[in-house]
């Protein structure tokens, strides 16, 4: 396999909502570039990039996947990404590693929800990107009304550099408005086209479009801007060249016209990433940084700096054990060598280096500054990691950090005894998701897993049978909670206690009081005159902590509160931390008992996507959840409605939409912030805790 120089290779990540056909494209660029022999459909589940089993049963993408192929003797990297809401933070991970993003939006629906997410995921890594208006040969898709969703939502910085050539069932190509020509397809699905005169009925308008691309392009360069004034008319490699540099600079967005299905305009794409996009040494190398000083350390796109890769996803696979997908950002990283991970502060030693075509590997021998590989079998590197050349020349890329899972499910073996398994399963899935949480219950000693919605989890349930042969039963999600404060206390915390030999004593004054809503917990030591001794202060506060954990209303996490220690008493010969630990979770039940201890519940920022002609029906059905409606918007076809809505009302919501819209809904949310349970339902909250032995009864006096 060929080792490609940093300027020969484009890094593009395929974005957009889920359906816009993003793995479609991906397939029909690897048809038409020769990389594959067949064009994959994801119908019949045989594309490159959606390999797994339970993407090709449900017939979506779940994971970011790597292709590659060469066009124009250039290699193109290509990250077939996730579209739907569950999944969308790896989406988010893998555009860190490119240069460029190609947003897919249907001809029919326009921009959706997820469309709007990697728009901005693309603006928070200043990414150049083109759009390619997908699925033009669908009823009712329309390139114009599509072209209206992306002004309107995405900016005006989009301007068509193509048209189609036809629409619905009558669309056979795409025309060119840089080189005015028509490029007509055979309907065969080969990717071949001829190249024809614009017909006389869209000349017109296909002009009139030209004349609008070249004064926008114009605008962006003053040089160019004066030639336009003087001529009237850019050449058309003055266009090109005013297309790239403000593409690059973020400044314009070409929009495409293609219908992937029918393999319509995809080589067009194909030469379009070589001309418009960046090669990753005309791109900066994102900040790196001194490990312990925190100096940053300048590096250069080039094979000849010190090596610097960034690992950007991690698979767990069955058989070859940990897979690594990392982008090297400077130097060469060559196969059978050593490499150092400053963050870990282990040195690796590396195998063979491999290039991902799905999940088939070819292996080479090296890559350079700019590419993209694979490396098997580390031992402690993991997603976010930083490798370097050695100890002596350490440095990092900032890590990514990713969202709070949102939903979270008990989870109990299916078979008795498998639990080790599980275990080991969960640890191997949770180094390729990082977005997954496991955890387990002080209280109930469940194990809980918590990902970012029910489909999240149901993958998570079919990757642990399918891949390591393990079941497991989910139990509804727990809502996490928390309790909080709304008045103060000053209290008293006193604990003695004599039976013979030395006894116990601890006693301590403090004053508790609310804080803001996201400020946790705060300690401060007001103590004066060596009423409690020095060493024994932070005995009371961990005695404070680990009382709080536990909760005073319904056995939750008890935050938002301050707690001041003033005064206290010791004994010379008794005290002791346990003594003064002891004294400070009294203090902490006794200031709960003053202090208006009341349940918070944490709130989701809600966007629900659905047809305008279920709108009434999902508002009123969101009232009934106690949910707030932000507002609604047309996008599209469609409408979309933002709201804030407790957790604990959206538990079952998945259900409910796909029945309420016929399927044709879709949701994502997020954690917004924690606010009061209204009164009438702690109620009920306190006794459920209280039957699950959680909550005051449960707490041990000492």
């Amino acid at each position: 396999m060929k080792v490609y120089e940093t300027a020969q290779i484009r890094n593009v990540a395929l974005v957009g909502h889920g359906g816009s056909g993003k793995t479609t494209l991906t397939s029909a660029m690897l048809f038409c570039a020769g990389a594959v022999s067949r064009l994959g459909k994801v119908d019949q589940g045989n594309t490159v990039t959606d390999y797994d089993d339970e993407e090709i049963a449900r017939k979506i993408s779940l994971s970011s996947a790597l292709a590659y192929c060469e066009w124009n003797k250039l290699k193109i990297n290509l990250i077939d990404t996730p579209g739907y809401g569950n999944f969308i933070w790896d989406t988010w991970a893998c555009m860190k590693v490119v240069e460029g993003a190609i947003v897919t939006i249907c001809g029919v629906s326009g921009v959706e929800v997820q469309t709007e997410k990697v728009w901005k995921f693309a603006d928070d890594y200043s990414l150049p990107r083109i759009i390619v208006i997908n699925k033009l040969d669908r009823e009712r898709a329309s390139f114009e009304r599509a072209m209206e969703s992306i002004t309107k939502s995405l900016g005006r910085k989009a301007i068509p550099v193509q048209m189609p050539l036809g629409e619905e069932k009558d669309l056979r190509g795409v025309i060119d408005l840089l080189r005015m020509k028509a490029y007509e397809y055979q309907h065969d699905e080969s990717g071949k086209f001829k190249e024809i005169d614009i017909p006389a009925d869209l000349l017109e308008t296909a002009r009139k479009k030209r004349s609008e691309l070249v004064e926008f392009v114009a605008e962006m360069d003053d040089k160019l801007m004066e030639k336009f004034f003087e001529e009237g008319e850019l050449s058309e490699t003055e266009l090109l060249t005013g297309l790239h540099a403000a593409v690059l600079q973020n400044k314009i967005c070409p929009v495409m016209a293609a219908s992937t299905l029918m393999n319509i305009g995809v080589p067009q794409i194909l030469t379009a990433i070589g001309e418009y996009f960046p090669s990753p040494a005309e791109r900066p190398v994102p900040i790196a940084k001194h490990p312990s000083s925190g100096q940053e350390i300048p590096l250069e796109p080039s094979e000849k700096s010190p090596l610097a890769a960034y690992v950007f996803k991690t698979i767990a696979d069955p058989y070859a054990g940990r897979i690594t997908m990392l982008r090297v950002y400077s130097g060469t990283l060559h196969a059978d060598s050593s490499v150092y991970n400053p963050i870990r502060g282990t040195a690796e030693k590396l195998g063979a280096i491999g290039l991902l075509q799905g999940k088939q590997q070819t292996f080479v021998v090296e890559v350079k500054a700019g590419d993209l590989a694979t490396v098997t079998k580390l031992k402690d590197t993991l997603t976010g990691d930083t490798m370097c050349s050695d100890k002596a020349h350490p440095l990092q890329f900032e890590p990514l950090h990713f969202p709070e899972a949102s939903i979270s499910y008990a989870l109990e073996p299916k078979a008795r005894g498998d639990e080790e398994k599980i275990s080991s399963a969960l640890h191997r899935l949770l180094d390729e998701d990082p977005t997954m949480r496991i955890t387990r219950d002080a209280q109930t000693h469940e194990m809980l897993v918590s990902g970012n919605g029910q489909m999240h989890l149901e993958v998570l349930v079919a990757k642990l049978k399918r891949r390591f042969g393990v079941e497991v039963i989910l139990h509804p999600p727990k809502v996490p909670y928390r309790e909080t404060i709304k008045g103060k206390a000053d209290v008293q915390g006193r604990y003695k206690k004599q039976s013979g030999g030395r006894g116990q004593y601890g006693d301590c004054k403090a004053k508790f009081e609310p804080l803001p809503r996201g400020k946790d917990f705060e300690f401060a030591n007001e103590v004066f005159g060596g009423s409690i001794p020095r060493n024994y202060i932070p005995a009371v506060e961990k005695g404070i902590q680990e009382a709080r954990v536990k909760g005073f209303l319904a056995g939750y996490p008890m935050v938002d509160f301050k707690v001041i220690l003033y005064d206290g008493s010791y004994h010379a010969v008794d005290s002791s931390d346990m003594a003064f630990k002891i004294a400070g979770s009294f203090a902490f039940k006794k200031a709960m008992e003053l202090a208006q201890p009341t349940l918070l519940e944490p709130v989701m920022n809600v966007e629900i996507y659905a047809p305008e002609s279920h709108m009434g029906d999902l508002m009123g059905d969101l009232n009934s959840r106690r949910g707030r409606v932000q507002g609604m918007e047309a996008r599209g076809t469609a409408s979309v409605i933002k709201a804030q809505v407790p957790m604990s009302e959206m538990l079952s919501y998945e259900q409910v939409l796909n029945s309420t819209t016929g399927g044709r809904g879709s949701y994502h949310m997020e954690f917004s912030h924690y606010d009061e349970v209204p009164a009438h339902l702690q109620a009920k909250i306190i006794e459920q805790a209280k039957a699950e032995g959680r909550g005051p009864a449960s707490h041990e006096e000492e």
